[in-house]
């Protein structure tokens, strides 16, 4: 380990690997708030954040768990539910005056598909403007979530029991995973309808 009267320890958060301090000063240089995607094992969340004098504050925020509210039963971390959960933040966002964003990844490596671009495609669609490249969104067929109801209608087919364990919660909430795609353009349209804020 390094040491002598030069060495200077670096910030915590550099040291445990969660902040990448020279991107952070680029995003932040921009003046414009951070489009932030942060997700779990179980859940999306997207975030709308300002910096000020005295910190970072939320503008604006949506998580999956909120996506119930519109009455949406699918999945609360697949690409479907970020791309709904990007739509709401975003939808927010603008209803508290902010226009421009910048996509802000933290330390996640960008791949093509990934629900962070989901997320930011949905907030695309509301009206946000952020700078991206569109040959890293998911396409419109795995946002609407074709490919789960795809391969639950070849599970029914090949492996019933099989089929109702892996998707027991779909079954559970009376979505039987074949008609999510309809469901997600359902929940699609009472987001952007303003139904529920």
């Amino acid at each position: 380990m390094a040491k002598g009267p030069r060495y200077r320890v670096p910030f915590r958060r550099r040291r445990e690997g969660k902040t990448d301090y020279r991107k952070r000063l680029k995003l932040l240089k921009s003046g414009k708030p951070r489009f932030v995607v942060r997700w779990s094992l179980n859940n999306v969340q997207a975030q709308v954040i300002g910096v000020g004098s005295v910190g970072d504050f939320v503008i604006a925020q949506a998580h999956s768990k909120q996506l119930q509210k519109f009455g949406w039963k699918g999945g609360t971390s697949n690409v479907p539910a970020a791309y709904l959960v990007g739509l709401l933040c975003a939808k927010r966002a603008l209803d508290n005056g902010v226009s421009e964003c910048v996509l802000d990844i933290d330390r996640y490596t960008p791949t093509k598909g990934a629900r962070v671009f989901a997320a930011l495609k949905g907030a695309l669609d509301a009206g946000l403007s952020i700078p991206h490249d569109p040959e890293l969104f998911p396409d419109d067929k795995r946002i609407a979530g074709e490919h789960i109801a795809e391969y639950a209608r070849k599970l029914k087919e090949e492996n019933p029991q099989l089929y109702a364990r892996v998707f027991s919660q779909y079954l559970a909430r009376s979505l039987p995973p074949e008609a999510l795609p309809n469901h997600f353009n359902e929940i699609k349209e009472k987001i952007l309808g303003g139904v529920l804020k």
